[in-house]
């Protein structure tokens, strides 16, 4: 093993298991005995099946749960004869990938386990997953058949929502909601092909109703749009819709709704109407309204989480306001090849297909499939930080909207820099400016979620425009907001508290603050030079060069002092 591997695999045992980490020891009790009987190959081959059931991941045999090494036993040291065992003994074939390591005088097998499109069970008919429990740690349970469907649904290979519910006749339909979507229809700009159709004509274009032995029947994307509150909760119990406001730790409202979706979204939108506050800056001879929350991002946002959600598990669509922001989840993890590092790029495709094209047609959501961008761009816009999705787990997807004060100088230096609005990535990088500071192509990269060398491109572009300035060379150039953009923002001084401390006061800070507290750490480099994590890192390994300081240990643990 090369030293980088090793520090990568002693990583992952400091790490503890996780959701996709895994680790079994080999010896019953932690006594290498010969006679002890050790982990069986049917414990073994599960915790296998529930890691590619699941997301895939790493088991490390030969590593207790606590984390402590304690060897793989030598009938389970040769890699092939190992892998071939795994393979024997589910159901389809599982191919794993087992490697034998050294690591600090102990023999681990690391074992890679893809995570598989379609289920695996053992030759014994046992079928499990992986989850967290309330304490964040993992376990592996039944994979029961009625979650089968959400995982196909993830990734993509069923529409939930185009399902047919034979038990519905056509007549039990609720003809008012079927009204209230052409009105939709007409409010929202849809589609206008759809306008002059008849009802049953207008039902089969959408597919909310299907033809089945003779007779029409909805799907669920039907049931959802044009069934009665009682047709939903007999045959989609799993629907529900919670509106909540919160001041401080006092609910000051708690609404569920059951209605067809459409009416439900009708409802929580004139509540949520109530909240929208604007102001008005002047720039120039136009006035720009700046509300307290984008109508377009929310309206977006809150149809994502309608058209998105699992409808096979238990659970709420929340849109919960408190003095912050607005917070809006809904029951079912990103779908397959999507996670918060991509959403701005990946391909857009939905959990329920069908509903989600009814939606697009009705003019509910951007057409484009790029709803995504709009919300980003209704905060932003306004000098607001980002969407946050972090929040998000393996269970549901969520997303704050920070509704803190807009900041009118930003906006103003947005808006006079230019004739038409300003592209989303050129946003996002000026966002991340203004409240980063600093940063480098790297760390822009992962904002605008694009290549180093479109992002370098866009990036330029700014500098030629004047928007943003270069400071230092090579992999070391960061970027700023540039001082022209500040002077049209009226705010000249900012540019100096932005621009920072020179490298040389920041060398002898770093210096003051050893000789008062022996030491110093990354995290209060960042604190006192208002610095990035990379900044942080850049400027102490150039002292070091410099003999004025010397690390002490590595990783997280990492300190300096004085040569």
């Amino acid at each position: 093993m090369t030293e980088q591997a090793k520090q990568e695999l002693r990583e992952l045992v400091q790490g503890g298991e996780t959701l996709t980490v895994e680790f079994k020891g080999d010896w019953s009790g932690n006594k290498q005995t010969p006679n002890n009987p050790g982990l069986p190959d049917k414990d073994l081959t599960e915790a296998l099946v529930a890691l590619a059931n699941t997301e895939g991941g790493c088991l490390l045999l030969g590593v207790e749960d606590d984390g402590a090494m304690t060897d793989v036993r030598p009938r389970h040291q040769d890699e092939k004869g190992l892998m071939a065992l795994v393979t024997h003994r589910t159901i389809p074939f599982l191919s794993v990938n087992a490697i034998l390591c050294e690591l600090d005088g102990h023999t681990i097998m690391r074992i890679e386990v893809p995570k598989s499109r379609q289920l695996i069970a053992t030759t014994e008919g046992v079928l499990l997953r992986r989850r967290l429990k309330a304490d964040g740690k993992p376990e592996a349970v039944p994979f029961y058949p009625h979650e089968f469907m959400s995982r196909q649904s993830s990734f993509g290979d069923v529409d939930p929502s185009a399902i047919v519910i034979e038990e519905i006749a056509y007549n039990q339909l609720d003809g008012l909601q079927r009204l209230r979507l052409r009105q939709m229809i007409e409010a929202y700009h849809g589609d206008a092909t759809l306008k002059e159709l008849s009802d049953e004509e207008l039902d089969l274009a959408l597919q909310l109703v299907v033809m089945k032995n003779g007779d029409l029947h909805p799907t669920v994307a039907g049931l959802l749009i044009l069934g009665t509150e009682k047709l939903l909760r007999q045959y989609l119990p799993t629907y529900e819709v919670a509106f909540q406001m919160l001041e401080g730790t006092e609910v000051r409202r708690n609404i569920f709704y059951r209605k067809p979706l459409l009416e439900t979204f009708e409802a929580v939108s004139k509540e949520f109407s109530t909240l929208i506050r604007e102001e008005e800056l002047e720039v120039g001879l136009f006035r720009v309204p700046v509300p307290n929350y984008d109508e377009r991002a929310f309206r977006e946002a809150f149809v994502n989480s309608l058209t998105h959600r699992d409808y096979n598990l238990l659970g709420t669509v929340l849109v919960q306001i408190d003095d912050h922001g607005l917070t809006i989840s809904n029951p079912g993890s990103f779908i397959d090849g999507v996670n918060i590092h991509n959403l701005l790029v990946v391909r857009p495709h939905s959990r329920n297909p069908l509903l989600a094209d009814v939606i697009k047609r009705i003019g509910l959501a951007e057409r484009t499939g790029r709803g995504i961008d709009r919300i980003y761009e209704g905060l932003l816009r306004y000098g607001r930080p980002a969407p946050d999705y972090s929040a998000s787990d393996e269970t549901s997807v969520s997303v704050y909207l920070n509704n803190a004060q807009a900041d009118l100088a930003f906006m103003r230096m947005h808006i006079t820099a230019s004739d038409k609005p300003m592209p989303l990535d050129s946003l996002i990088i000026l966002s991340s400016l203004l409240h980063e500071k600093q940063l480098s192509i790297t760390e822009l990269q992962a904002e605008v979620q694009k290549s180093e060398k479109i992002v370098h491109s866009e990036v330029e572009e700014l500098v030629e425009q004047g928007l943003i300035t270069p400071h230092g060379n090579g992999r070391g150039r960061t970027y700023m907001i540039s001082a022209e953009m500040y002077a049209k923002a009226g705010n000249k001084a900012a540019f100096v508290r932005q621009a920072g401390f020179s490298k040389i006061q920041q060398e002898q800070m770093i210096l003051s603050f050893i000789d008062a507290h022996e030491s110093i750490k990354r995290g209060d480099v960042m604190e006192l030079c208002h610095l990035s994590p990379d900044q942080s890192t850049r400027l102490l390994t150039a002292m070091r060069n410099k003999n004025l300081i010397q690390q002490q240990g590595t990783g997280k643990s990492a300190y300096y002092i004085r040569k």
